[in-house]
């Protein structure tokens, strides 16, 4: 374990040990008292990945009510990239709530909104003239990507992929691939809804990314038609479904089909957006440039706001009134994400990133060399993930999966698990955590490995 204070400037506040100590077994006594009111309380289709109650997190750690503190390899799920607390973050929240919490843009709008769309308009991929339009969760800012490319095309159907993940509302449950536990006893979902094979090099028997792509794009003429298609939404990443990497290609030739045949090519860059992947967003990697892009998670420090930026053409189109809502774009949001991405900027997040990367990359294909149990390590930045399998047959193998993710977890180690088959342990670590508290981590999950 580490020991190693956080300057007061990673965390915002007064400076947490930098280690993992546990002192207490996770749970400890406090932390149950909580998930005891928790059950009580919280609807049980509320979930929780780790039974603690946090009471302060900042720099590579979340601290809970019971002493301990655990290395964070979550970020929330992505969320808290320049750390749970940042500076900057908390300055300008505390500046904007001493001036007003709401007015709601679309009565009486306000300069930080406008803001913010200057800057994703400014960041996003491509030197067109663009707009951006601000929503809350990743969720809501999809289905208005869907609804903006629909009304600019005319067109109704959308396609999705295979293993991907969009969201939880009713047309995004439709968009995603996983039946449990997103889609089972949801339903119906919204018509019109198709969906494309991915290109998952660890699975695809060897297809390159222009065969992947052919692939998918015969399954589009076929089944749905061009001229029947408003957008092909698809995560340059894919996030839930495993981290997947596509085969270099496959995306560019999507993007263009999609503009020689009027669909609007939507990404969505909600887990891999804000220098995540070592770019302020992972179209990058590939020199694709989107029609629409769809962010949220790392936009704003942890407060709620998300956002489609795209082509001016295509914003555009939709009629006065046709987007928004009542908190879209709330002034401590838009406040909070203006100083996000003043650090990204002025900290060196994006080359932090690659830098973590790196060492996730060197140390679990390390592990990998080792252990035939890991059939792969992929990703970019600080977004990487393994695969385990079983080495005889490759099968997935979602227990292993779960032993090693819960000795983790015992052992005051934040880490996720994903992929559709469930086999799949991801790390997206804050881009404020140290090298040290990184690889203490990543021991961890080597021991949990070798444990199983």
């Amino acid at each position: 374990m580490t020991l190693v204070d956080t300057p007061a400037t990673m965390t915002g506040g007064p400076a947490l040990a930098q280690e993992r100590r546990l002192v207490t077994a996770i749970p400890g006594p406090r932390s149950q008292e909580l998930m005891a009111r928790k059950a009580a309380a919280v609807a049980s289709g509320v979930g929780h990945t780790l039974p603690i109650s946090v009471v302060a997190a900042g720099g590579g750690v979340i601290v809970d009510a019971d002493g301990n503190s655990l290395i964070d390899l979550g970020s929330g799920i992505a969320v808290t990239g320049v750390g749970n607390s940042a500076p900057r973050v908390v300055d300008a929240v505390t500046a904007q709530l001493n001036s007003f919490t709401h007015t709601c843009f679309t009565v009486s709008p306000y300069e930080g909104y406008v803001a913010v769309a200057e800057k994703l308009n400014e960041l996003t991929p491509g030197d067109h003239v663009k707009r951006s339009a601000l929503f809350n969760s990743g969720a809501e800012a999809v289905e208005n990507a869907v609804k903006i490319a629909r009304h600019f095309t005319k067109k109704q159907a959308v396609v999705a992929f295979d293993h991907a993940y969009h969201g939880r509302t009713n047309l995004t449950m439709g968009l995603t691939a996983k039946n449990i536990p997103y889609k089972s006893g949801f339903g119906p979902f919204a018509s019109e809804v198709y969906r494309a094979p991915l290109s998952y090099p660890f699975r695809d028997g060897g297809l390159s990314g222009a065969e992947a792509a052919a692939r998918a794009i015969s399954v589009i003429e076929k089944q749905i038609g061009a001229e029947n298609l408003a957008a092909i939404i698809i995560e340059p990443i894919q996030g839930e479904g495993g981290f997947i990497v596509p085969a270099q290609g496959f995306l560019p030739a999507l993007v263009e089909w999609a503009a020689a045949n009027n669909v609007v090519f939507i990404a969505d860059e909600v887990q891999t957006g804000f220098a995540r992947t070592g770019a302020w967003f992972a179209s990058e990697h590939e020199g694709i440039v989107p029609d629409l892009v769809v962010a949220a998670k790392g936009i704003a420090g942890g407060l709620p706001l998300s956002a489609v930026t795209g082509r001016a053409d295509i914003m555009d189109s939709a009629m006065a009134g046709g987007l928004g809502g009542t908190y879209g774009g709330n002034p401590l949001a838009c406040a909070a994400a203006l100083a996000t991405i003043e650090t990204y900027e002025e900290d060196g997040l994006i080359e932090r990133a690659r830098e973590i990367g790196a060492v996730l990359i060197g140390r679990l294909n390390a592990l990998r060399t080792a252990d035939p149990r890991i059939g792969d390590v992929r990703g970019r930045g600080a977004m990487v993930a393994i695969e385990l399998v079983d080495p005889a047959t490759g099968a997935p193998d979602a227990a292993l999966t779960n032993a090693v993710a819960k000795y983790a977890h015992a052992n005051g180690v934040v880490v996720l698990t994903c992929g559709t088959y469930g086999n799949v342990i991801r790390f997206l670590p804050p881009l404020t955590i140290s090298d040290e508290l990184l690889i203490d981590g990543l021991s961890v999950v080597a021991e949990g490995l070798k444990n199983a």
